[in-house]
């Protein structure tokens, strides 16, 4: 949730929409926590059956973020919750067990009694095990883990805001009143779509909001840690009144209203709000008279007299009526509308105030300290370390085995993608270290451009040097690939029931299967990657693809002007086939070859010509005959 009254859609006008391609080579801090629920939900509900959703899904999508996407997760976990988030916490237990709201403790008082009575130790017990599972997997799969001291997004934002992740993937929208810059709410890379991804910079340059504005708007709408807010207080309410204040200023000012005194009058020490005039008692604005007819300054009797002076009418007795919905611009109008907008501002003042005022213990204290504190990582846990390690493929088949009954080869099929991505890596940092991706392939060359999810990718083909993956080769589905003289096949599948859930690639983002082509007796590895990564491992063999490639474009070229040329200016030789129409000139030209052949003297020039061309046809024929025969008997 985050912060209260439908935050996100006050950002959303400021989003950022991203490609596949803005997370690749960057770090990014990754909610745990968030990511096993919501997509762990979607996969329950497609497939109650599935077995232990959230294993499944942090698999395909670390791989997916890791390889598809050329990204650096960090994951962080939540540590022990906030007292403060105890009711938050109680409202998300009521609405899953469909309970009435109604029953929530609403007051301060009836919460802490219901906390007396029914106390709240630690998170659930059966996420808690979800949540070790998956950090078991994902030390396995050698990706970096952080342990929060409380909220996983506070230490997110921490990681972003202290400058050692670039962005964090969340849902939480006051990861922001934590110090994040940059946030990815929703991320499914294997959509088309561009994804959302929110700047600081944008937020403040839009609506002028900083980091302690943001607080202080959590404080008056509400957020996890108090779901009522100040009664009274929507989202543009808020926003109105935090913005009147700079950000070095706001909490203070909250502090001064808490405690009654009024911000808004300068040159006063101290006024208390209470004391302050009500709207009744204010004297009213004294308005110069206006004339009834016309409405411009003066009276209805003096303009019958001497005429009005806004209206320039010479000729007539009297002034102009007023149109419907006339306002008078005169000086002394203007400054009655402003002083009416200002008493106006004013009420609102006084008004916002007061409510502020009669809320006890505000602003709390204990929130402003959790969103602006600074020290989010468990020590106990260790230090931030951010080293991204080779995963241990053996143990982490024998851990998916156990837990998902998943054959191993189905394990290694899928962790292709990441293994030569990591082998790309090393060959980029260190080029003189031979090096084979796994232990079997080496690099041959590169196939074609690909493009994959609305990213261009190179088709990279990896020529097997050691036997080892017979046993993984199937012919069930062939995929040709433009290929005509090697046959292209695929993996083996799993056949499993649970591996029916992995076709739903939105839900699961799962890396496509690796193909393997069999050409004259060599084997050969197909896999899809990146194209910086491919030309920094392997530079010169991606110059030599794209001077290829050059080439056949510029023979591509020239062979379509050569025939777009010709066939500009060359006729068609040959029969027509029956049944085109033919052009007049392609008509006369026949009929002049047939009459050649036929041993008839071709037409000339002059009188003689045209008398001995059309005449002479017309008078062998039956003038009997209807006009359509006869023109048939003439032209066939």
């Amino acid at each position: 949730m985050g912060v209260g009254g439908s935050f996100w859609d006050l950002l959303k006008p400021y989003a950022r929409h991203e490609g596949a391609g803005y997370l690749r080579g960057r770090r990014v801090a990754v909610d745990l926590s968030f990511w096993i629920v919501s997509h762990s939900t979607a996969i329950r509900a497609r497939s109650p059956r599935a077995r232990k959703p959230h294993l499944r899904t942090t698999f395909f999508r670390t791989l997916s973020l890791f390889a598809k996407m050329g990204a650096l997760p960090v994951f962080v976990v939540d540590g022990e919750p906030s007292p403060l988030k105890s009711q938050a916490r109680a409202a998300r237990f009521f609405r899953g067990s469909g309970m009435d709201l109604a029953a929530l403790p609403s007051t301060e008082a009836d919460a802490e009694s219901s906390t007396a009575a029914a106390p709240v130790k630690g998170r659930n017990a059966a996420f808690t095990r979800c949540v070790e599972e998956c950090v078991e997997l994902l030390q396995y799969l050698g990706m970096p883990v952080l342990w929060a001291k409380g909220e996983a997004e506070a230490l997110c934002a921490q990681l972003n805001n202290e400058g050692h992740v670039d962005a964090c993937i969340t849902a939480d929208s006051d990861a922001f009143l934590f110090g994040a810059k940059t946030v990815i709410k929703v991320l499914k890379s294997n959509c088309k779509e561009p994804f959302e991804c929110y700047n600081i910079a944008d937020i403040e340059a839009g609506l002028g909001l900083k980091r302690k504005q943001m607080v202080a708007m959590a404080l008056l709408i509400g957020s996890d840690h108090d779901l009522h807010g100040v009664p009274g207080f929507g989202l543009e309410t808020a926003l109105r009144f935090v913005q009147l204040f700079g950000e070095d200023e706001i909490l203070d000012k909250l502090h001064e209203i808490g405690r009654g005194v009024y911000p808004f009058l300068e040159g006063m020490d101290n006024p208390h709000i209470d004391d302050l005039p009500s709207s009744s008692t204010k004297s009213s604005i004294v308005k110069s008279p206006h004339c009834s007819h016309c409405g411009h300054p003066g009276s209805k009797k003096n303009h019958r007299k001497v005429g009005c002076n806004y209206c320039l009418v010479d000729a007539l007795e009297n002034c102009v009526e007023k149109p419907a919905g006339f306002k008078c611009e005169c000086p002394g109008c203007e400054k009655v509308r402003d002083l009416e907008e200002q008493r106006k501002h004013e009420n609102w003042q006084i008004k916002v105030c007061k409510r502020i005022a009669a809320e006890t213990n505000f602003p709390n204290e204990e929130i402003i300290k959790l969103y602006l504190s600074d020290s989010n990582l468990d020590k106990e846990k260790g230090v931030p370390l951010l080293s991204w390690n080779k995963p241990d493929v053996d143990a982490l088949v024998d851990f998916l085995t156990y837990s998902q009954n998943w054959e191993p080869s189905y394990i290694r099929q899928r962790m292709l993608p990441m293994l030569s991505t990591i082998y790309l890596r090393e060959v980029a940092s260190s080029p003189s270290t031979p090096l084979l991706l796994c232990d079997q392939y080496e690099f041959d060359s590169i196939q074609r451009i690909k493009i994959r999810y609305g990213h261009p990718y190179y088709l990279v083909k990896w020529k097997r040097g050691t036997p080892g993956m017979n046993s993984n080769i199937s012919s069930k589905k062939p995929v040709t690939e433009g290929e005509t003289s090697s046959e292209v096949v695929v993996l083996d599948e799993d056949d499993e029931e649970d591996t029916v859930v992995c076709e739903s690639s939105e839900l699961l983002d799962e890396p496509d299967v690796p193909q393997v082509l069999t050409d004259d007796g060599c084997c050969f590895l197909l896999t899809d990657e990146d194209i910086q990564l491919v030309s920094a491992a392997f530079p010169k063999d991606t110059a030599r693809f794209q001077e290829e490639q050059r080439l056949k474009e510029a023979k591509s070229k020239s062979r379509k002007s050569k025939s777009s040329a010709s066939s500009s200016f060359e006729t068609p030789k040959g029969p027509r086939p029956s049944g085109v129409q033919l052009s007049i000139t392609e008509f006369y030209r026949s009929k002049k070859g047939l009459s050649i052949e036929s041993g008839k003297k071709p037409v000339g020039e002059g009188q003689s010509a045209k008398e001995g061309s059309r005449k002479a046809s017309d008078r062998d024929l039956n003038k009997s005959l209807p006009k359509s025969v006869r023109r048939r008997i003439l032209f066939d």
